[in-house]
C-alpha cells in the first residue's frame, strides 16, 4: 500500500492568504479599494485550505482509496490527464460510466509518483485514449480474423535492367566472382 497524503505547502499558502486578506481588510476600513485584494486573498486562502482538507489517496494491489471510497481497479475503464500535475487532476471513468474527478494536492514528485501508480495499475484501462499494453509498449496480441494486407510491388528497375541484374547474379553464382579479367586467367 502507498499512501498520498496532500502536500503542507497549501496549508501554509492558505494561512498565508487568509492573514494577508486580514491585513487588507484593516486598509480597506479607510480605503475602499482595499477591499478588492481582501476579497481576492480571502478567496485564494479558502481555495487552498479546501485543497489541504482532501482526503489521502491510497494505491492498493487490488482497488484505490479516495478517502472512504474504495475503486477496484478492475472498474477503472479510462483514465484522462486534464494537464495540471501539481495539484494533480484526473478524471476517471468507471465500468458503470461513472466519472470520477480525482483531484490530490501534492508536490510536483508525489504528484508523478501517484500518476506512475495510477497508469500501472489500472489494467483494463485506455490510458488518455490508448490502451493499457501499447501505453507501456507491450506487444498487442495479434486479432485471428485481421486480413493480412499485402504490400503493392513497386517496380525500381527497367526490365532490361532487371534482366541484366538477374544475368550478373546466375553467373556470380556459377563462377563465384563477377569481374571479367579473372576468367581469362
Amino acid at each position: 500500500m502507498t499512501r498520498y497524503l496532500p502536500s503542507k505547502q497549501y496549508q501554509y499558502a492558505g494561512a498565508a492568504a487568509l492573514i494577508l486578506a486580514l491585513f487588507c481588510a484593516c486598509f480597506a476600513l479607510n480605503w475602499p479599494l482595499a477591499w478588492i485584494p481582501t476579497g481576492l486573498f480571502l478567496s485564494t486562502g479558502a481555495f487552498l485550505l479546501a485543497l489541504a482538507l482532501m482526503p489521502a489517496v491510497e494505491v492498493y494491489d487490488s482497488h484505490l482509496a479516495i478517502g472512504d471510497r474504495l475503486i477496484g481497479w478492475n472498474e477503472v475503464k479510462k483514465l484522462d490527464r486534464t494537464g495540471f500535475v501539481s495539484p494533480l487532476i484526473m478524471r476517471l471513468t468507471l465500468a458503470n460510466n461513472r466519472r470520477i474527478l480525482l483531484i490530490y494536492p501534492g508536490g510536483l514528485e508525489a504528484s508523478n509518483s501517484l500518476l506512475r501508480h495510477l497508469h500501472r495499475m489500472s489494467r483494463e484501462a485506455l490510458i488518455d485514449g490508448v490502451p493499457y499494453r501499447q501505453f507501456w509498449g507491450e506487444p498487442v496480441p495479434a486479432v485471428a480474423d485481421r486480413r493480412v494486407l499485402t504490400s503493392p510491388k513497386i517496380q525500381l528497375l527497367r526490365p532490361e535492367d532487371e534482366a541484366d541484374v538477374e544475368r550478373l547474379y546466375q553467373r556470380l553464382k556459377t563462377v563465384g566472382h563477377i569481374d571479367p579479367r579473372s576468367d581469362e586467367k
